[in-house]
């Protein structure tokens, strides 16, 4: 299987470690040439691609816009698979079937990562146990889908689970946008000055994804605008409940840590607003 990685950031230098790690020898694409030469120098891609037509599977390993404007841009082998990495799917599924495609497209988000960016920061690791969610609708072809189970599997990945681009946007809006927006919004507080002495993990946790780069989220929220500003709204509303409740007196701010506590470690009930497939491995490669 002839495997090409577009974008060799943090997360596609990975999934090409990964894939080698596995037995494959993918190529890799870079829009800058620093990282292509630098995945050569380290064995991290087997070659640098210029086209695309001779490839099985083609991961897209860049930003939302930036995955549409390459898709469009490029050739691929007819009934090739086409798999983006984005942290959206929507937009990314409705750009794509916006024409006749060739090629087997397959919406994919690896849930993993690091607070640092780049090739640089890569490893083969980076996705063993993590959960991979892969998107489908009525275009999308079984075959295809199974394929990159498959290769979920062979990277390391604990867990596939699979939904409609729907459910994954409104559930990525609250599991991962909205902790990167309460993260930043949390140390722009005055009171993030020299406090150095009183840290411990309750801080740590709550500013390890600060310093994101803005370039990239920005683009993320944007495109998921409807979901992450209604999370915001829940959120703001929570919290203003508890400042009430706080100021009204103990027995009042102990009832409602309460029903957080309970809401938190009572088992998941109710629809989750669409149909959510998860196939567990049981262990790497296996």
């Amino acid at each position: 299987m002839k495997i090409c990685v577009a974008g060799l950031g943090l997360i596609g230098g990975s999934l090409c470690m990964a894939l080698r790690r596995a037995g494959y020898s993918p190529d890799g694409w870079n829009r800058s040439p620093a990282p292509v030469e630098y995945a050569l120098k380290n064995g991290i891609i087997a070659a640098a691609a210029a086209r695309f037509e001779g490839y099985d599977v083609v991961f897209v390993a860049l930003p939302p816009r930036a995955t549409v404007d390459f898709i469009n841009a490029h050739s691929f082998g007819d009934g090739a698979v086409v798999a983006d990495i984005c942290g959206v799917k929507g937009y990314i599924e409705r750009e794509v079937y916006s024409r006749p495609r060739n090629f087997r497209y397959v919406g994919t988000h690896p849930m993993a990562g690091k607070e640092v960016s780049s090739v640089y920061n890569a490893c083969a690791e980076l996705f063993d146990g993590a959960n991979m969610v892969i998107t489908s609708c009525k275009g999308t072809d079984p075959a295809a889908k199974d394929m990159l189970v498959g290769l979920a599997r062979q990277m390391g990945f604990g867990r596939v689970v699979e939904c409609s681009a729907e459910v994954h946007d409104k559930k990525i809006s609250y599991t991962s946008q909205l902790a990167h927006i309460v993260s930043n919004a949390y140390v722009r507080d005055d009171e993030m000055d020299c406090c150095s002495g009183f840290t411990g993990g309750s801080f740590q946790d709550m500013t390890r994804i600060a310093g994101v780069e803005e370039g990239v989220w920005a683009e993320l929220y944007t495109l998921n605008r409807e979901n992450l500003s209604e999370r915001i709204t829940n959120l703001c509303a929570n919290l203003e409940k508890i400042k009430r409740a706080l100021l009204s007196g103990e027995d009042e701010l102990r009832a409602v840590l309460k029903e957080g506590r309970e809401r938190f470690t009572a088992p998941a009930e109710g629809n989750p607003g669409g149909r959510i497939e998860i196939t567990e491995f049981n262990g790497r490669g296996s």
